[in-house]
């Protein structure tokens, strides 16, 4: 067996349910393959899966597609490039309390915003009120990462980004009635989240086994997909106390697993959205053009 491993964004969750049903199932070690998860709850997410990757502590990260920029264009380059995307449609939005009145972005001129400081959120969020028609005039706080969700619920926030795959799955189970604002809705070409990224040298020197991750791991999203309630036994060993008593895992899997793709294009990536998002992304000052130019992202792996 080959020891392998991948630093997860977040604890365990429905997003990662192909990751840990290829392992459960033996999809992996068919190919000899013994995969590592790594939590970023056991060090207190102090190092982000980025990081990790490009400090060699783990083979594989789950990211938004913006780290994949990030990382090729830091003074100290790393080579990374994405090679499987878990969702074929971006699930995240802008959040509010519907009872906090706040009905469309342009409202949140004026209004707290709990931030995860990620690369280009504050400028999206911004742009997103900014093309409602408002002034993009909101007040940023940057709480604990994993302490955000509740200063929506608290109202130590008026608005926050979340996956509705998850805490809106959670807000619903609860009753918590939410206004969502998307990126699409507001006019914003986004790319991929999250994303599996490794580096370019991996897959020089590692391209057949590389290529066998990436068929075990399409397996086990595409078994979630087919297999509800089996995947949902699988997965809840893996997470934490809190989301085993707040969270409705098959409701979670349910509005997930269709955005895992079919068997034609589960994990793979199109070039004119990832073209849409990063001429964006110059066109709002935001990276300079050449990232226009740089190879980000690679279906190779899926041959």
């Amino acid at each position: 067996m080959i020891n392998l491993t991948l630093a997860l964004d977040w604890t365990p969750n429905t997003n990662h349910i192909g990751f840990i049903i290829a392992n459960q199932l033996g999809y992996y070690s068919q190919y000899g393959i013994a995969l590592k998860l790594l939590n970023p709850k056991d060090d207190g997410y102090t190092l982000t899966p980025g990081k990790k990757l490009e400090l060699g502590i783990a083979d594989f990260a789950i990211a938004p597609f913006e780290t994949v920029i990030s990382l090729n264009n830091k003074t100290n380059q790393v080579d990374a490039v994405a090679i499987y995307a878990i969702l074929q449609e971006d699930l995240s939005c802008i959040a509010t309390l519907k009872s906090s009145g706040i009905t469309a972005p342009k409202l949140l001129d004026g209004k707290t915003y709990a931030s995860y400081k990620a690369r280009y959120e504050d400028h999206i969020v911004k742009a997103m009120v900014k093309n409602n028609g408002g002034d993009g005039a909101l007040s940023i706080i940057y709480p604990d990462k994993l302490g955000i969700w509740n200063t929506l619920l608290t109202g130590e926030a008026h608005a926050t980004w979340i996956f509705d795959n998850w805490e809106g799955v959670e807000a619903s189970s609860k009753g918590i009635e939410l206004n969502k604002f998307t990126m699409a809705a507001c006019h914003i070409p986004y790319g991929y989240s999250p994303v599996v990224l490794t580096k370019r040298q991996n897959i020089a020197q590692h391209g057949a086994l590389y290529s066998n991750f990436v068929k075990a791991t399409q397996k086990g999203f595409l078994f979630a997909k087919n297999n509800i309630a089996e995947s949902v036994a699988m997965l809840k060993p893996y997470l934490t106390e809190y989301d085993l008593q707040n969270m409705d895992l098959e409701k979670s899997l349910s509005h997930t697993a269709p955005y895992f793709g079919s068997e034609s294009n589960c994990g793979t990536m199109e070039h004119e959205r990832i073209s849409r998002f990063t001429t964006w992304l110059v066109n709002n000052q935001l990276e300079d053009k050449a990232i226009l130019n740089q190879s980000l992202y690679t279906n190779e792996l899926f041959g």
